[in-house]
């Protein structure tokens, strides 16, 4: 492990599209917070040349990369050991390059979101009612913390079936040991009235609206939408104006970002000043 003195140990956030990436500014504030001598960049990768380009970053001397759209299971895929909980996803947003014992992968993505709605928000999941919408990487990603937080039930809605029941058969007996009661809907009918609502879908990303009516909220409810910044403001705006309490994913990208830190570099960072930092820059950036 480098020390401040030595030449900094390389990450990077690989993905497609990355740069607008928020992650090298948030590892470099958790690297001065804990006086880590850490070099994280962004990686580009070709929609059909992810390993290879993982692959290559890791031959240069990189220690370790995290994973964003849409590349999550091919990430999981690379790893020769994987965490219990990126077991669960089938799916990855951290690789760490160990060359003696081979690549770990794990997802943080999960326990990120957890942390932010119940530390960060304040909003407790223990008995609620859940309506997470996409069956894509992220959703994967966050099915399995989800359920350990305990709320009473989680729907899981998407625009094909089949991807949604499939989270939800993998997710099966974690659900019962948790006594949680899981299902998978379409978009055509999701529900209604939920205590939290999380888009996990790339409909922001996109610039598409949201794939369901308002019928999903309950008053006072709290509605996330994993993107954060200009992204999350449609969904944002439409959230408050059905009288939810709307969240972008700011807070699950640092929460998140701090676990894989831990894996790295065995020292957790205190997000709090970190997510007070970065929430002032998307402000400011916002027109």
């Amino acid at each position: 492990m480098a020390t401040p003195e030595t030449t900094p140990d390389r990450y990077a956030v690989a993905g497609n599209p990355v740069a607008h990436s928020r992650s090298p500014l948030i590892h470099a504030l958790f690297a001065q917070q804990t006086r880590q001598a850490v070099d994280y960049s962004r990686l580009l990768c070709p929609l059909d040349a992810f390993k290879a380009t993982v692959l290559d970053f890791a031959a240069h001397g990189a220690q370790g990369c995290n994973v964003t759209v849409p590349f999550k299971f091919e990430a999981f895929e690379l790893a020769t050991h994987r965490t219990a909980r990126a077991d669960l996803a089938q799916a990855a947003n951290v690789l760490r390059f160990d060359a003696e014992s081979g690549w770990l992968a794990d997802n943080t993505d999960g326990i990120g979101l957890v942390r932010d709605l119940t530390v960060n928000a304040g909003v407790p999941l223990m008995g609620q009612r859940v309506l997470l919408l996409g069956a894509g990487g992220a959703s994967a990603g966050v099915m399995g913390p989800l359920i350990e937080a305990g709320p009473r039930e989680i729907v899981i809605a998407n625009r094909t079936l089949e991807k949604a029941q499939a989270i939800v058969d993998r997710h099966a007996q974690w659900a019962a040991q948790h006594g949680v009661a899981l299902s998978a809907r379409g978009l055509q009918t999701p529900g209604e009235a939920y205590d939290v609502f999380i888009n996990g879908t790339a409909a922001s990303l996109s610039g598409g609206g949201v794939p369901v009516g308002p019928e999903v909220l309950k008053p006072g409810c709290l509605a996330l939408d994993m993107m954060y910044g200009p992204a999350a403001q449609a969904f944002l705006d439409w959230a408050r104006s059905h009288g939810a309490m709307a969240r972008d994913g700011l807070g699950m990208l640092v929460e998140q970002a701090a676990e894989s830190f831990h894996i790295w570099r065995g020292v957790m960072p205190d997000t709090a000043p970190v997510l007070a930092h970065m929430r002032a820059l998307v402000d400011q950036a916002q027109p």
